[in-house]
């Protein structure tokens, strides 16, 4: 005995209609911006990054439309386009808010409280994951490392960074966007829009006064390891165990300079071996089995 499709609960469906293609007025600008990203790369396709944040920036997510428009302009086929578009985050695929707000909830953020915070914004929004609040201006989402974990946790607004976060400062932060009031990142520019940061990173400037001399450069505690590595850190200090000898001798002997063979750092140029020098006193290291 057979059973049908729709008894076995199998809906077979319509085939997908073509995207509809953008009305002539915006298309013909998006060709405009198109054209001149193209224009910068040997290999028109290698635009295909750019142009997916092009068509972002239109309807602040890659719509089916985009996608033919891509493919259009780059010779490329729809399945080209999509298998691009599907693979990155960056690139929304659903109707996003006016302010990503991404939680880090990685390895360090999470144990300095990245986990709460997200966990709170969701209660306090009435929102899941990768969801957006009624009013359309906020989407949250938890996201792997922002690469800031010298300021853990960190929130991320359109790709600004907030630093150093609390449940209580991440849910005044989202009460701020909805309110619509001015939101100073930590560090980088002033906010703009999603679909305006979408732009930027298709490679348009940000046209608005002072963004781009306020974007600064890495925090303080993102220079320390910089600092070190050019030798501005100070003196190594050797810590003696107690007991014996008086104080006045232990602190004459805390600072010191290391001499040649000594280790300041795990990050220091090893010292050479008989492994890596054969004119090493040591002479040089059998192979194996000799």
């Amino acid at each position: 005995m057979t059973t049908s499709s729709s008894e076995r609960g199998v809906s077979l469906g319509m085939p997908e209609l073509p995207a509809p293609a953008y009305p002539d007025d915006v298309r013909a600008r998006l060709e405009t911006d198109a054209r001149e990203l193209i224009a910068r790369y040997p290999d028109s396709r290698s635009a295909l990054l750019p142009l997916l944040h092009l068509v972002q920036s239109e309807e602040g997510y890659v719509t089916r439309t985009g996608m033919r428009f891509c493919a259009d302009m780059l010779d490329l086929t729809t399945a080209e386009v999509t298998a691009v578009a599907t693979f990155y985050t960056m690139y929304r695929r659903k109707p996003s808010g006016d302010y990503q707000v991404g939680v880090c909830t990685n390895t360090l953020c999470a144990v300095m409280g990245g986990d709460a915070i997200f966990e709170e914004l969701q209660e306090h929004l009435g929102v899941g994951n990768g969801e957006t609040t009624g009013d359309g201006k906020v989407t949250l989402e938890h996201i792997e490392c922002n690469a800031a974990c010298d300021f853990a946790p960190v929130v991320m607004v359109n790709w600004e960074f907030f630093d150093d976060q609390t449940p209580a400062s991440a849910k005044r932060l989202v009460d701020d966007l909805r309110a619509g009031r001015d939101v100073e990142p930590t560090r980088g520019a002033r906010l703009c829009t999603f679909k305006e940061t979408a732009r930027i990173l298709a490679g348009f400037p940000d046209e608005r006064p002072g963004a781009v001399e306020a974007s600064g450069s890495a925090g303080p505690a993102s220079l320390v390891g910089l600092r070190l590595a050019k030798g501005e850190a100070a003196p190594a200090r050797v810590v003696h165990p107690r007991g014996g000898g008086t104080h006045d001798e232990h602190n004459r002997a805390a600072v010191h300079d290391p001499s040649p063979i000594e280790r300041l750092s795990a990050h220091d140029a090893p010292q050479e071996t008989s492994a890596s020098d054969p004119a090493h006193p040591a002479g040089p290291t059998a192979e194996e089995g000799e």
